[in-house]
């Protein structure tokens, strides 16, 4: 078949992109800002490519439009589609009718950590020798894709609470049919298209309703949102991860660098790993009970944990310039900011955190969160907020808090000088972005390269290092 594909470049869709052309179909995609890393996976793949949504896209007429979440009635490519009786369906739709049906599906939902988990819990499966399908919103650095047709029978699936299309306003997730799921957490988030947390917790409920009683739920042991989600109904068996609960863990390094895994007070195993942060614990967790459901004895998925390393833009080291390391990462909650920062913190110890965030998500835009900010961001030693002149809100006034450990910048260059200016061997610069952040971690590795060259210092020297 030949399909089309509107809002391509997206994590998720140019998953399903990648999945499509390796089932055997013809692929185009259009979308707005077609731009690496997604576009040269894409064209890698053979998949061509077009810039905005014209209608001229859909002529001739593909037999399937596939349509992202980001599309809206007025797009001249939606207008085009729907005037002239197009077939069209969702991404999510598409692939639980394309691909889900004949797997066994593990699926990851949850506030923070979807990511994390399914890389986690796909490279358990391919390490243990079952070649998983997946589609995930990251690239796991030891995968190297996002997305993977795999083998029959396992699929893992990042299981997104955000809407599916402008035609269907369920969760995506609902579509999944997972006979595996994780629950990691639920928090209110997605202040776009939810009113509050309970219309989350009617999607997680769905969702929930959908898991066969032959299947498992895992969740967490302690968290009041979820439990109340399985109180409106739950036939399938749980198990429950975190302390007291069926999964446990026992630190033997307090950042989290080095745990014993206890299934029902039984010592399994000890991971040893690169990752760090409680919250990284309870992933590790969840990816190894999970993936016991699909047939993985523990001891195997330790190994595979111990050679876990890590996600792409989840406290991805991107470079160190005399001293001064620079890390990604993704977060964009107050919850998911605390949690990576104090990982970060119980690694570097007593050496300065400099927290660079640009509050970039709807729900951030929206003004959601900014009661919670400020305290998310206290284990920093300094803090450097962008806060551009459409942001909404007076950024000055909700980090005040902060005192004289918060600057607040309406330009990126602004940040860098800042940043580069205070920066000192031994610090850690986290920056902290759902997007691309205008290039920022290149851009602070350039200028701390600038800075040590200009001290005389041999920029030849072993302490000057960039990454990826």
């Amino acid at each position: 078949m030949r399909l089309h594909i509107l809002g391509i470049c997206g994590t998720f869709m140019g998953g399903i992109a990648l999945l499509a052309r390796a089932l055997g179909h013809s692929v185009t995609g259009s979308d707005a800002n077609v731009y690496p890393p997604m576009s040269i996976q894409l064209e890698e793949a053979g998949i061509r490519l077009m810039e905005g949504y014209q209608a001229s896209h859909l002529d001739p007429a593909p037999d399937v439009v596939i349509v992202g979440n980001a599309m809206t009635r007025g797009n001249p490519a939606v207008e085009h589609m729907l005037d002239h009786d197009l077939p069209y369906v969702s991404g999510p739709q598409w692939l639980a009718e394309n691909l889900l049906r004949d797997r066994r599906v593990l699926a990851v939902a949850g506030t923070h950590g979807k990511t994390t988990v399914s890389s986690m819990l796909a490279w358990v499966l391919n390490a243990a020798g079952l070649s998983p399908g997946f589609l995930i919103g990251g690239v796991p650095a030891d995968l190297g894709v996002s997305a993977r047709l795999g083998s029959a029978p396992f699929f893992v699936v990042e299981a997104d609470e955000y809407d599916t299309a402008f035609f269907d306003k369920r969760s995506k997730f609902v579509h999944y049919r997972p006979r595996t799921l994780v629950l990691n957490n639920l928090e209110f988030d997605h202040a776009d298209i939810f009113d509050n947390l309970a219309m989350i917790q009617r999607q997680f409920h769905h969702l929930v309703r959908t898991v066969p009683g032959s299947g498992l739920i895992l969740r967490p042991q302690s968290d009041p949102a979820l439990d109340q989600v399985l109180a409106m109904g739950c036939w399938t068996p749980t198990e429950a991860v975190g302390d007291g609960g069926d999964w446990a863990a026992e630190l033997t390094q307090d950042d989290g660098s080095c745990f014993r895994v206890l299934h029902r007070g039984e010592a399994l195993g000890e991971v040893e790993w690169g990752l760090a942060g409680r919250y990284n614990v309870a992933n590790g967790l969840a990816a190894l009970a999970a993936a016991r459901h699909a047939g993985v004895p523990p001891v195997r998925g330790i190994e595979a944990l111990c050679r876990f390393q890590g996600v792409k833009r989840r406290m991805e080291l991107r470079g160190e310039v005399g001293g001064v390391r620079v890390y990604d990462d993704f977060a964009h909650h107050p919850t998911a900011i605390a949690a990576t920062l104090e990982g970060l913190r119980r690694r570097v110890r007593d050496e300065r955190i400099l927290a660079v965030l640009e509050p970039r998500s709807n729900t951030m835009r929206l003004g959601v969160h900014n009661a919670a900010l400020p305290d998310s961001l206290q284990l920093a030693d300094r803090v450097f907020i962008f806060a551009p002149a459409d942001l909404g809100w007076d950024a000055a006034t909700v980090f005040a808090p902060l005192g004289v450990r918060v600057g607040v910048f309406d330009r990126v260059d602004g940040i860098v000088a800042a940043v580069a200016a205070e920066g000192a061997p031994g610090d850690h610069v986290l920056v902290m972005s759902n997007g691309g952040f205008q290039g920022i971690h290149q851009r602070l590795l350039t200028a701390f390269q600038a800075k040590v060259s200009g001290s005389g210092r041999d920029s030849d020297h072993p302490s000057v290092r960039a990454l990826g």
